[in-house]
């Protein structure tokens, strides 16, 4: 990856933008926003909405998140500076962080 690519988060919805309620929304989880606007907007960082939500449930979602303040750079995709830097959208969304309540860390970075 170039070094002049900025630092991308992919985030969550059910369970981490939200309380797990699907295919209701749940309440917001104010630290996981707290720490996202941080990022986006003091650091710079792009944000990927990284969901299984698809369809109406999908566009639900990205409304309340709109609603919250949250906009993202990408849904569910790669943002175009990567796909540029790899010549196509990968099937594995390319982040820096990955922020997933089902996330689990076995060794490695932590």
């Amino acid at each position: 990856m170039e070094d002049k690519l900025p630092k991308i988060i992919a985030v969550d919805f059910d369970g981490t933008l939200c309380e797990d309620r699907y295919p209701e929304i749940g309440n917001p989880r104010l630290a996981v926003f707290e720490y996202l606007f941080h990022e986006k907007n003091v650091r710079g960082a792009k944000i990927i909405l990284w969901t299984c939500r698809v369809n109406e449930h999908l566009k639900h979602a990205t409304a309340w998140c709109a609603e919250h303040g949250l906009y993202f750079d990408a849904v569910n995709t790669n943002l175009p500076e990567v796909i540029r830097t790899y010549g196509c959208d990968t099937r594995k969304i390319y982040a820096d962080e990955y922020i997933d309540d089902k996330n689990r860390m076995i060794g490695g970075k932590g």
